[in-house]
């Protein structure tokens, strides 16, 4: 609980490393990985099993066998939490969204907003900037905190190592397309695996925090019809949550998605980004209260 409190801290404090970070450094030797195994999208299936187990589990060994060093190990724990959350760089990137949009500077939130999304953002009008943040929001919630918090606690150090890692990996590779249909298959699906459980007990946290019949009901109804198991109850309970409006057709890579909707009430706004934050913060607490209350009774 201490490390957990601890690591969560150091997050607040002090964020995303402006300089040097391991996801990064490990971006690029993934990337590595991936031209030595799948070279012009050549690769099958086992090769992206290979190529996962070569990126990830040396890793996660290593972090495991350091934890265990008498005097050492509390110290690789809070380091990993730390370096797995994002929190603190989800506000970073989320309110420069919503005062832009506030200020009427259009130009300057969609531009904001492209740094947090993957789709087209340089035709949306405003409603579709405080659309594309505020889901943001929900859903690197869940992917870049709540199941970071989750897997620690569940087993430490190498835990939210080996799930970070999964996490990022399926962020490089996990795309439906002619490079990664295949070999980014064991990587799609291992993160589906590994986020399914807390996406859910994400889902129900923001219901909680929220309009709780109203999360309740839009989980139930509309998750299903998103083409992501994960994502589709986070970001429907996170709609219902804040009774808003969100999904619709989104452009991604010059494709045109047409998105189920998701939530009921009126278009998002500037606030409702913020709202969305207030709710992972909200949520983050909660846990920290849950985890505490755990070990005073339990532990």
């Amino acid at each position: 609980m201490l490390s957990t409190c601890a690591g969560v801290a150091l997050d607040a404090v002090f964020g995303e490393s402006k300089g040097w970070h391991p996801l990064v450094a490990f971006g690029r030797m993934a990337e590595r990985i991936e031209q030595r195994f799948n070279p012009a999208g050549a690769g099958w299936r086992s090769h992206g099993v290979t190529a996962w187990c070569l990126a990830v589990l040396p890793l996660t060994l290593l972090v495991w066998l350091l934890s265990l060093i008498s005097g050492l190990g509390w110290m690789v724990e809070i380091i990993a939490l730390y370096a797995a959350l994002g929190l603190k760089s989800l506000g970073e990137h989320a309110l420069p969204v919503a005062q832009a949009l506030r200020l009427g500077d259009l130009r300057l939130a969609r531009e904001r907003v492209g740094y947090m999304v993957s789709r087209n953002t340089a035709e949306l009008d405003a409603a579709g900037v405080a659309r594309a943040g505020t889901e943001s929001v929900l859903e690197n919630g869940s992917d870049a905190v709540f199941a970071a918090l989750f897997w620690f606690v569940i087993a430490g150090a190498p835990g939210v190592v080996l799930y970070r890692l999964s996490n990022t990996l399926d962020a490089m590779w996990g795309y439906r397309n002619a490079r990664f249909e295949r070999f980014g298959w064991a990587a799609a699906k291992i993160d589906d695996v590994l986020n399914y459980l807390p996406a859910r007990l994400v889902a129900l946290t923001y219901a909680l925090l929220g309009r709780t019949t109203l999360a309740l009901r839009c989980w139930r109804t509309q998750a299903p019809l998103w083409d992501s198991p994960n994502a589709g109850p986070v970001m429907a309970a996170g709609a219902g949550a804040l009774g808003v409006s969100l999904g619709g057709a989104a452009e991604y890579h010059g494709e045109l998605h047409v998105r189920p909707d998701l939530g009921a009430g009126p278009q998002p706004k500037a606030r409702d980004i913020e709202r969305a934050l207030n709710l992972v913060n909200g949520g983050v607490l909660l846990w920290l209260v849950l985890l505490l209350l755990w070990g005073v009774f339990y532990a």
